[in-house]
């Protein structure tokens, strides 16, 4: 796969914040440690942040440790209980992205290609991920770059977080410790003593010499972080799916189609064998060179209607490129909810209006996660603050406030517009808008309204005076000056185009 359409992301559970699910409330306020056997000794398997600002690090003789800080907490590591707490962390993830691999060295690899631009892009996601880990309890690190292994080195030794652009991370990496190459510690500590410490060195240093005394595992490992290696996808136990493989590669569009509708139909019945409906599908397609192309869709509510979820998976296909042949095709469900048997009207006068899921997800799949919305009043006077956006199936508002007449369209932010009108009320006779005078015929105003001050403490003072005008050709705007033309505090008595009629 072409590194610039490859973008693993790699979060990793940060060592100064080892799992203390189940510990009793208040041990994890000061120093704490988890301690493991290695041979005969025991060790410090992780500590958290206010051990570690005492120098208590992970590896460490547990008898040094307590030697260190008298009163040490110290709690019997879980290694097994510390997996399955990753792996059920690893399928919320599944959110995120399709492809997964499997949870191991407490960190989480996620290949994001084509999903970013569903969470706003990179940065957006990136920023939504860690701040959903931190609300959950965790403390962690996250990297993003065009390759598995530097995506590793740099959630585990880079800023944080930290996002490589594509075909920059020799550069990202230089500055890194070996160890961020998942070199063995003594492999580590036999290149320290050569003088190579960071990655860098490494890259400058002549393979053939190295090679004789360490072998080809230093120069493997870098260019498995430079230039990319697999990832296997992983799925959960618990996550529903159905996989289906062909004699002879696919290679058509409308083979596919017939696929994936006899993929769809069996998971409906595996759903409604469960009482659940799918909220996201993501279909893999598993080609003949070995590297898996994914789609996804999801829908505004629950739902298993074969039809309508096979068509927008079918929707998506010219996204495909099966090159040499697609071989086998797997459909998986990372988030499904409780759906109920609902008793259709069946034609009965007074029934309810027919549901509009189907089309709001057909539009959402096709125009993206986020277009497709309802608006709903929020108590506010300030006209750009009195409506907000809500998904699409929320409960229309009984009510919209009607005191004042509001237009269609409003403006976010208001256009500035040069005009005369008579101070220090008077409606404007004229304005320029677009490089366009427009004469005024009718106004209708003003309508004041002032500044929210418990929001803003500049808006303590502020005011705008609202018009309803009519110009000659029969086109209506919504007007507004700031300020009332008596005290500064009020506005600059700059005019602005809010809206259209």
């Amino acid at each position: 796969m072409h590194p610039r359409s490859y973008r693993p992301l790699a979060a990793t559970k940060s060592a100064a914040a080892p799992d203390t699910q189940g510990l009793p409330k208040g041990l994890t306020e000061g120093p704490l440690v988890t301690r493991a056997h290695n041979g005969r000794r025991q060790v410090v398997a992780a500590a958290n942040a206010a051990a570690q600002a005492l120098g208590i690090s992970p590896g460490m003789p547990l008898a040094e440790a307590e030697a260190r800080l008298p009163g040490l907490a110290v709690h019997e590591a879980a290694p097994l209980a510390d997996q399955a707490a990753l792996e059920a962390l690893g399928a919320w993830c599944l959110r995120y992205t399709p492809l997964l691999a499997a949870p191991a060295e407490a960190a989480l690899l996620l290949d994001i290609t084509g999903c970013a631009h569903l969470r706003g892009g990179e940065e957006a996601l990136l920023a939504d991920l860690l701040g959903e880990l931190q609300a959950a309890g965790y403390a962690a690190r996250a990297a993003l770059a065009g390759t598995p292994g530097a995506a590793w080195a740099l959630a585990r030794f880079g800023q944080n977080p930290s996002i490589v652009p594509a075909g920059e991370e020799a550069a990202a990496l230089a500055a890194l410790p070996l160890a961020a190459l998942r070199l063995p510690p003594d492999m580590v500590q036999g290149l320290a003593l050569l003088g190579l410490e960071r990655i860098g060195q490494l890259a400058e240093m002549p393979r053939a010499s190295l090679t004789r005394r360490f072998g080809t595992a230093p120069h493997q490992a870098l260019d498995a972080a430079l230039q990319g290696e697999p990832i296997t996808p992983w799925l959960p136990e618990a996550v529903l799916r159905q996989r289906t493989s062909f004699l002879e590669p696919l290679l058509t569009a409308e083979a596919l189609a017939i696929a994936i509708q006899r993929l769809v139909a069996a998971l409906c019945d595996e759903l409604a064998r469960i009482d659940r409906g799918a909220r996201i599908l993501d279909m893999h397609f598993e080609r003949v060179d070995g590297s898996v192309q994914s789609l996804r869709v999801g829908t505004a509510k629950p739902s298993r209607a074969p039809l309508h979820l096979a068509r927008m998976l079918c929707e998506k296909l010219d996204t495909v490129a099966p090159g040499f042949g697609i071989e086998a095709m797997r459909l998986v469900v990372p988030l499904a909810e409780p759906l109920r048997p609902q008793q259709s009207s069946a034609g009965f006068a007074g029934a309810p209006h027919g549901d509009i899921a189907a089309l709001v997800d057909r539009l959402s799949n096709r125009l993206g996660e986020g277009r497709v919305f309802r608006m709903a009043p929020t108590p506010s006077d300030v006209p750009e603050r009195s409506a907000r956006r809500v998904p699409p199936l929320t409960a229309p508002p009984s009510t919209w406030p009607l005191d004042w007449p509001r237009p269609v369209r409003v403006f976010t932010p208001p256009f500035p517009i040069e005009a005369i009108a008579a101070l220090p009320d008077g409606p404007p006779a004229a304005f320029t808008w677009q490089r366009q005078r427009r004469r005024i015929r009718r106004a209708d105003g003003p309508e004041r309204i002032r500044g929210e001050w418990w929001r803003h403490e500049a808006e303590t003072t502020a005011l705008r005076d609202y018009w309803q005008v009519e110009d000659e050709a029969g086109r209506r705007y919504w007007l507004f000056r700031r300020g009332d033309g008596q005290d500064e505090a009020t506005g600059d008595l700059r005019w602005f185009l809010h809206g259209l009629f």
